[in-house]
Order: structure tokens, then C-alpha cells, then sequence
């Protein structure tokens, strides 16, 4: 049961964090969309290269610096939106589509740090082509759950 000083905070606090929200997920989904990028041309330069050195840096920085975070701050606050009462109604379908779709692109960031594993050990075992198609992965993903965080359409 939630306390009334909670729920008064969090009712209070909804512009604020609704706010930290949006700007977490920006972060997170520009990370996303980057980080593949940067693994389709880090799988064409050569093992060891000065090239593929860089890469490797720019591949962990973008990953610890901006994606974690964002994904923590996302996921946080997106609980605290769902635990703010009114704002979601159970019931409905539309969010347990969206926290499934969620779940996949958290999923997906999971896949990406083992990816970037991989090039950091200097054995990626995928193709550029691969990194081409999974870079569509999470702006499919993101369409989708924005569609159903902004229309609920069911």
C-alpha cells in the first residue's frame, strides 16, 4: 500500500520527472541508435589497427558514459511515472505491450555490451551487414513504444 506522503510527492514531482524521463530516453535511444553504427565500421577495420583502437574507446565511452546512465535514469523514472497515481490504468493493454517492447530494447542494450565485448577482445564473430540490420532494431523498437505511451491505443 502506498503511503499518502508518497503519492503526494510523486504527484507533485509527475512535470519534473515525466521531464527526466524523455531526456533519459533521448540519451539512451541516441546511444542505441549510435553504438551499432560505430560497430559497422569497427567490424571493417583490421584487429589491432589504429583505427579499430579508436573505435574501441569511442565504443566504451559512448556505452559507460551516456548509455548506462541513461538506461538507469530512464528505467527509473519510468517506474516512478508508473507508480504515480492516475497516470497508468492497468487494465489496458497498451502498457504491458509497452513494458514488453521495453524489456526488449533493454534486452538489446544488453546484446550491444556484449558486442562491444567481443571488439574489445578483439573477437567479433559478425559482419558489417549484421551491424547494418540490428542498427534498425531499436528505431523500430522506440516507434512503437512511443506510438503506445502517446496514443495507448487499446
Amino acid at each position: 500500500m502506498r503511503r499518502p506522503g508518497l503519492s503526494r510527492f510523486l504527484l507533485d514531482a509527475y512535470p519534473w520527472i515525466k521531464s527526466f524521463h524523455i531526456i533519459a530516453m533521448v540519451s539512451w535511444m541516441a546511444g542505441l541508435l549510435y553504438l551499432p553504427r560505430l560497430f559497422v565500421y569497427h567490424a571493417g577495420a583490421p584487429p589491432g589497427s589504429d583505427r579499430a583502437e579508436t573505435f574501441k574507446i569511442m565504443e566504451r565511452r559512448l556505452e559507460c558514459a551516456i548509455m548506462r546512465p541513461a538506461l538507469l535514469l530512464t528505467l527509473l523514472s519510468g517506474a516512478a511515472l508508473a507508480a504515480t497515481p492516475g497516470v497508468v490504468d492497468w487494465r489496458q493493454g497498451w502498457i504491458w505491450v509497452k513494458l514488453f517492447l521495453v524489456a526488449v530494447l533493454v534486452g538489446f542494450h544488453g546484446a550491444a555490451f556484449l558486442w562491444r565485448r567481443a571488439f574489445a577482445a578483439d573477437r567479433n564473430p559478425h559482419s558489417e551487414g549484421f551491424f547494418r540490420a540490428v542498427n534498425e532494431v531499436p528505431t523500430l523498437l522506440m516507434i512503437a513504444i512511443v506510438i503506445l505511451a502517446v496514443a495507448r491505443p487499446f
